[in-house]
């Protein structure tokens, strides 16, 4: 039987932050709601975490009127080396995937290497996560 490889989107950014500081905004809903799904034009009305293997998180953005959940459960966290979970945006697809993120420390800061497999629109997926690593930094700085 020939299974159909799963679509794959990989975003990596290097930040001058430490790798505990950049991964534990990851956890921190009152930061995580400056960048995590958070959009220029849209404004963050939740955003709830229970940051525990098993635990779930949802930020809400509205956008144009319309509240856009993003629903997940944590599968992974392993301080301040990896965090993965399980990702689902009802608004647009009811499908989950897996997001993985690596923190790999530099000698100045870390890196961040960001996977996400099986998202339905490679390109625009690709785009939305630079502009929430950018965000990130933003909100590190």
């Amino acid at each position: 039987m020939i299974t159909e490889a799963k679509p794959m989107v990989c975003v990596s950014r290097n930040y001058t932050e430490s790798t505990e500081r950049v991964f534990d905004a990851w956890l921190d809903k009152t930061k995580a709601a400056n960048f995590f799904f958070a959009t220029p034009e849209g404004e963050m009305v939740c955003a709830e975490i229970d940051p525990r293997v098993g635990g779930s998180f949802m930020l809400v953005d509205r956008r144009n009127g319309i509240d856009v959940e993003h629903i997940g459960v944590y599968l992974e966290i392993d301080r301040p080396h990896r965090l993965s979970f399980i990702l689902r945006v009802p608004h647009y697809h009811e499908e989950s995937t897996r997001v993985s993120i690596g923190f790999v420390q530099l000698e100045r800061g870390c890196e961040l290497i960001l996977t996400q497999e099986g998202p339905e629109f490679v390109s625009s997926t690709e785009e939305g996560w630079r502009a929430i690593l950018d965000a990130l930094d933003d909100v590190l700085s």
